[in-house]
């Protein structure tokens, strides 16, 4: 059963992610829009429509800026960190490691979770304590284990690039850069980080048979079985697409000792209600091959493992 499943997991990867890849005044502006030319993000097969606030809709002029400051070390207070350095694009935009190294190389606490169709989130971060991508931008910039800046810092650093002021001009229709404007011009770039038609997407909904291994195809069923693997009551698999996860909190026993004690509470954090306890967000199973090691404390180092726990 194991190894059926296991073989099945890596049946969700897809060869192409549908992103680009690449090396406080004024704060009454948060209502400001793009002026530039917009964008439809295009969405490959088992994927719906991407969600777009309508305060930030997508344009080419955003996207690239994103891009830029996605790549940018100088975010972080001393020029080692940027938002790659932990959702790198060539190891499934996670950093391959169980917890991340954060400026002047101190180690966070839980797992990077990847960036790859992170679109699609109700909510951000582990805990969920982000509503937004936008939000969410803003966390790892003022965390001082992470990026250990200051919201102002940034700005003040992105202000005085002329280069980014011009970029700003072109894609916001000012030059008077604000964190709002920083924000969501990163979360318009990860907008594009969508990935899907994978060979489980082409037997699933494009209806190719041959897409599947006849090992894949049985650790499929068993994904699906509630009597067997029952997996796809949290990585839900839909009738016309497949976001592989609830959207919701789970408490799976990872990061408690035996006698119950938990290294790290989760959502309870958020929400105070004891149920939350130790609950974190489902992940999405996309790309999971590429995204080891697994779970929020990343103390699971292969899909075997993974299986194995439960």
């Amino acid at each position: 059963m194991a190894a059926a499943a296991i073989v099945f997991a890596t049946a969700v990867h897809s060869a192409t992610i549908h992103a680009a890849s690449g090396p406080e005044g004024h704060a009454s502006r948060a209502g400001v829009i793009p002026i530039g030319r917009p964008v439809k993000v295009k969405v490959p097969l088992g994927l719906p429509p991407v969600p777009i606030p309508p305060e930030n809709p997508p344009t080419e002029e955003t996207i690239a800026l994103g891009q830029r400051l996605y790549y940018d070390l100088g975010l972080s207070v001393d020029g080692t960190v940027s938002c790659a350095t932990c959702h790198a694009p060539n190891l499934g935009f996670r950093d391959g490691k169980a917890l991340s190294n954060g400026v002047g190389g101190q180690l966070g606490t839980r797992r990077a979770p990847t960036v790859v169709n992170a679109a699609y989130n109700a909510l951000q971060f582990w805990d969920g304590r982000s509503p937004s991508l936008e939000k969410q931008a803003e966390g790892p910039m003022t965390n001082p284990v992470e990026m250990g800046h200051t919201l102002e810092g940034v700005v003040r650093h992105v202000q005085s690039d002329p280069t980014y002021r011009k970029l700003f001009a072109k894609a916001w229709g000012t030059e008077q850069i604000t964190i709002d404007l920083v924000t969501k011009s990163i979360a318009s770039f990860e907008r594009t980080v969508v990935i899907g038609n994978s060979p489980f997407d082409r037997f699933y909904y494009g209806g190719d048979k041959k897409a599947l291994s006849p090992s894949a195809q049985r650790g499929l069923k068993l994904f699906l079985n509630p009597k067997k693997g029952n997996c796809s009551v949290c990585h839900v698999i839909g009738k016309k697409y497949a976001l592989f996860t609830d959207n919701k909190f789970h408490n799976i026993g990872v990061g408690a000792d035996t006698r119950g004690n938990l290294a790290d509470v989760g959502s309870y954090t958020q929400t105070k209600n004891t149920l939350d306890m130790g609950a974190f967000k489902t992940p999405t199973l996309r790309n999971i091959a590429e995204t080891a090691p697994y779970m929020h404390d990343g103390s699971q180092a292969t899909l075997k493992d993974v299986v194995d726990h439960y």
